[in-house]
């Protein structure tokens, strides 16, 4: 009898009546047991514990004994009726060994966590059990991934051969106006910003002079 496409049925049971499965080689220490408690305690116990005709867990050991750090009275479980004996020790070790498999696309969940990282709640973002130090590391392998493929993308011009631009070029970019000019002549300005004046301007003069022997003093010369 195969239970694939059968009805699962949610029962709550006092965690003390689940027995530990004598073949589990899945462990937790007491951090990990920690860990997920925090998870149930943030989202509620969402994932039901998995056990056979005997009560003995085929999967949640570590669900079971957070519940019983939190003292919860009753756990949802779903019996799995129709396995044999060695059918309960292979997934015993599938369940566990195919989750391992499974890769993380670093891109989107630093996305995902930097938003959670920044949410104006009092939440704890390591009841996603990542750590703080982890997240750091996750952050710096995207940012080190993201300036690496940034130099990649850099035009590397031809000096040999034709200007890509002239002076006097000006291209419009949205709402934004770039303008290959001299900065020194009065005239580049009115023809990049016409009537209007700027708010602000960022300059890093003078240009093409070394930094080492020529600046010093937080700055000044």
């Amino acid at each position: 009898m195969s239970t694939v496409g059968s009805n699962l049925q949610i029962q709550y049971l006092p965690p003390g009546m689940l027995m530990p499965n004598p073949h589990n080689a899945r462990t937790h220490n007491r951090h990990q047991r920690r860990q997920i408690a925090a998870s149930i305690r943030a989202f509620g116990f969402t994932n039901p514990v998995l056990i056979d005709s005997r009560n003995v867990i085929i999967a949640g050991h570590g669900r079971v004994e957070a519940a019983k750090l939190l003292g919860i009275d009753q756990v949802p479980t779903v019996r799995l009726e129709g396995l044999t004996e060695d059918q309960i020790r292979a997934y015993v070790i599938a369940d566990n060994r195919l989750a391992e498999k499974a890769g993380w696309d670093k891109e989107i969940l630093a996305i995902e966590l930097q938003h959670l990282n920044t949410l104006d709640l009092n939440f704890d973002i390591t009841t996603t059990g990542f750590e703080i130090p982890e997240i750091d590391q996750i952050f710096e392998e995207v940012r080190t991934k993201t300036a690496k493929d940034d130099k990649d993308e850099v035009f590397e011009a031809d000096r040999n051969g034709p200007a890509v631009a002239q002076p006097g070029d000006l291209w419009q970019l949205g709402k934004h106006r770039i303008l290959c000019d001299n900065a020194l002549h009065e005239t580049s300005y009115q023809t990049l910003m016409g009537s209007r004046r700027a708010h602000a301007v960022c300059s890093d003069l003078p240009y093409n002079v070394p930094i080492d022997g020529n600046v010093c003093g937080k700055g000044a010369r």
